[in-house]
C-alpha cells in the first residue's frame, strides 16, 4: 500500500464428488454446518401453523433479496499504522486490539478483512522462510513471540463470518532505518534469507531511505518469495492471497534500480523495461497456478496503483503509470485471468485533473468486462479532510454511488484507522447509504462450487432483550449461513454467520415474523432456502 506516495470441468462418481466436497470445505464443515447449542437460553417462540412452501429464490410467497458486494478494510502492520498499535506489546494486548478491529468491521457491515502479514520479508506466523516481524515483536533478531498470530487472526475473523485475505509484499526485504534495519546487514535477523543469499539482495535507493529488496530478476529469489507466501496458504485456512502495488520500487529521482547483474545474466536480449515487466508477470502467473494447486478455493487478488497507462488504450489520465514506472502490467494480469479480483487504488477525487475518478473508474470497468475477474475499488478514506475536494465529507459517498452505477462488485477501504476516525463524518455517511444492510460476498464462478443443501428451521427462542435465536437442523457442506426475514413484498437479508454459529435476528419486529435460511459454500455460492418459519410474535 503506497501510504506516503499517492495523493497514490463434468461427470463424476458420487464418491469422487464427496471427496471433492471434503477437500474443499474440510471435514468439520461437512459435519453439522448449522448448529445451535441446546443449552442456549431463551423462551420458546411458537411457530405459526400453515403449509410449508419452499420455492427456489423465494421465502414462502415472496422473493428473497440480498446485496452481493465485497466490503473490506486494509489492516496495516508496517510502521504499526493500524495494528498492533506499537511493536513489542504483550500477546493479550495484541489480541485485544485485533478483536476491536474485527468489531469495527462487523459494525461497518464489512464481510472481509485484508491483513498485512508479510510487510517486508518478515512474517506474522512461525515461518521457515522469514523472520518474525519486528512490527509485532519489537525486535529485529527474529525472536519468537511464543504464539501464532495468524492462527488466531484467521479463526477470529471466521468466527465473525469475515473473509480473511492475507496481505503480502513480495519483494521488500526491509524497511528504512531507524524504524527498520534499512540496508544495514549487521542488523538483519540471523535467519533472514537476504543474509544467506547476497546474490538475491539489492539495496535501493541510496542513502537514509534505502531498504533491501529481493531481486525480481533472479529466478531463485522469485521462487523463494513465492514459497514463503504459499507457506501461509498451506498452513492456514485463509480465504485470499492479496498483494498491493509494491513490485519493483517506485522510482527515485536520479536513481535506477541497480539490477544490472541479473539483467546481464537473465535479460535474454529484451529491453530492461520489458524484462522487468515479464519478471513481475511471471510472479503473478505462477502464484495463481500454485495457489490453485494447493487450495483451489483460495482467491488471488491484487490492489495496484490506479493508472495502468495514460491515453491511447489506457485511461484518460496524466499521472504516474504502473506499466512503465513500477513494471506492473496490470491490464495483462486481468486479460490473462491470472487474478480472481483486482482492487485498483483510485485515490483521487471526482474531477481531479490528472486522474479524475469519474474517468478512471469506467476504464477499469471496461478492462475487467468479460474476463471473469471481479472488480473492487480501493477507497481513499485516509485522504478525507485534506484541502480541496477532499474537504467534502460526501466525496467517498459520491464515489461509491458511481461504483454502484458502473456495477463495481465491492470496495476495500484504506485503512482501518481511518474508518475508525470517521473524518468529517464521511464513514457514517457512506455506511448509512451504501452499507445499511448486510451483504453476501460476490459469487466467484471461476472457483470451485459446492452449494450446500437446504437447512431446516425447527424452532425459535426469544431472549430477554427480544433477540430471536432460530433452532436449525444440520445441513452438510456449508461454510456460512444467510438469514432472510420477510417484509411486504420481499424477504431481505438481515444477518449472516459462519457455519456452526447461532442463527440470530438481533432486532426482530413486533408481531408474526417469517424467516428463511440458506447456506453458502466457500466461494459464496448459495444453496436452496429452508422451509419458511413463522413466529407468532
Amino acid at each position: 500500500m503506497t501510504v506516503l506516495r499517492r495523493p497514490p470441468v463434468w461427470v463424476a462418481l458420487l464418491s469422487a464428488a464427496a471427496l471433492f466436497t471434503v477437500a474443499v470445505l474440510g471435514l468439520g464443515l461437512v459435519r453439522a454446518a448449522f448448529h445451535t447449542d441446546p443449552g442456549d437460553a431463551g423462551a420458546p417462540v411458537a411457530a405459526a401453523e400453515g403449509p410449508v412452501r419452499v420455492e427456489a429464490g423465494r421465502c414462502g410467497t415472496v422473493p428473497v433479496s440480498a446485496s452481493r458486494e465485497l466490503r473490506g478494510m486494509w489492516l496495516t502492520t508496517v510502521y504499526n499504522i493500524d495494528w498492533p498499535s506499537r511493536p513489542g506489546l504483550p500477546q493479550d494486548q495484541v489480541k485485544a486490539e485485533y478483536l476491536k478491529w474485527l468489531d469495527l468491521a462487523v459494525a461497518q457491515r464489512h464481510n472481509a478483512v485484508f491483513v498485512h502479514v508479510r510487510p517486508s520479508g518478515d512474517a506474522f506466523w512461525p515461518s521457515e522462510y522469514a523472520p518474525w516481524s519486528n512490527w509485532l515483536t519489537g525486535r529485529f533478531d527474529g525472536s519468537d513471540p511464543g504464539w501464532d498470530p495468524m492462527k488466531f487472526m484467521v479463526g477470529e475473523a471466521h468466527a465473525r463470518n469475515l473473509e480473511f485475505h492475507a496481505w503480502f509484499n513480495p519483494y521488500r526485504g526491509t524497511q528504512p532505518a531507524p524504524a527498520g534495519v534499512g540496508t544495514d546487514l549487521t542488523r538483519l535477523a540471523p535467519n533472514h534469507p537476504l543474509r544467506a543469499h547476497p546474490e538475491w539482495r539489492i539495496a535501493y535507493p541510496a542513502g537514509k531511505a534505502g531498504r533491501l529488496y529481493f531481486d525480481p530478476g533472479v529466478p531463485e529469489a522469485r521462487k523463494f518469495v513465492e514459497d514463503s507466501m504459499l507457506e501461509a496458504v498451506r498452513l492456514y485456512d485463509i480465504d485470499g492471497v492479496h498483494f498491493d502495488d509494491f513490485f519493483y520500487p517506485y522510482p527515485e529521482k536520479g536513481q535506477d534500480f541497480p539490477d544490472s547483474a541479473s539483467y546481464a545474466k537473465y535479460g535474454g536480449g529484451r529491453s530492461r523495461a520489458d524484462w522487468r515487466r515479464e519478471n513481475v508477470n511471471t510472479l503473478i502467473r505462477e502464484m495463481k497456478q500454485r495457489i490453485a494447486e494447493i487450495k483451489p478455493w483460495v482467491k488471488f487478488g491484487i490492489s495496484p496503483f490506479g493508472i495502468w497507462r495514460n491515453g491511447g488504450e489506457g485511461s484518460d489520465t496524466n499521472g504516474l503509470e504502473s506499466y512503465s514506472a513500477i513494471y506492473a502490467d496490470t491490464r495483462t494480469w486481468v486479460r490473462e485471468g491470472w487474478l480472481d479480483y483486482i482492487v485498483p487504488q483510485l485515490y483521487w477525487t471526482i474531477g481531479f485533473g490528472k486522474a479524475d475518478y469519474a474517468k478512471v473508474l469506467p476504464w477499469w470497468v471496461k478492462t475487467v468486462k468479460g474476463t471473469g475477474v471481479q472488480l473492487y475499488i480501493g477507497m481513499a478514506d485516509y485522504r478525507v479532510g485534506e484541502k480541496g475536494d477532499w474537504s467534502d465529507p460526501a466525496q467517498l459517498d459520491a464515489q461509491m454511488t458511481l461504483n454502484d452505477k458502473f456495477g463495481v462488485q465491492g470496495q476495500v477501504h484504506y485503512s482501518a484507522k481511518q474508518i475508525r476516525a470517521d473524518r468529517l463524518g464521511s464513514v457514517t455517511r457512506y455506511r448509512a447509504k451504501h452499507y445499511a444492510s448486510p451483504a453476501l460476498p460476490p459469487r466467484m464462478s471461476r472457483l470451485p462450487a459446492a452449494p450446500p443443501a437446504a437447512p431446516r428451521i425447527t424452532g425459535a427462542t426469544r431472549d430477554p432483550s427480544g433477540r430471536i435465536t432460530l433452532k436449525t437442523a444440520a445441513a452438510s457442506g456449508g461454510a456460512s449461513w444467510a438469514l432472510y426475514r420477510t417484509g411486504d413484498k420481499t424477504a431481505t437479508l438481515i444477518a449472516t454467520g459462519r457455519a456452526g454459529t447461532p442463527v440470530v435476528d438481533p432486532q426482530p419486529p413486533a408481531g408474526p415474523t417469517t424467516y428463511c435460511l440458506s447456506g453458502l459454500d466457500r466461494s459464496a455460492n448459495e444453496g436452496p432456502l429452508s422451509n419458511p418459519f413463522t413466529t407468532t410474535g
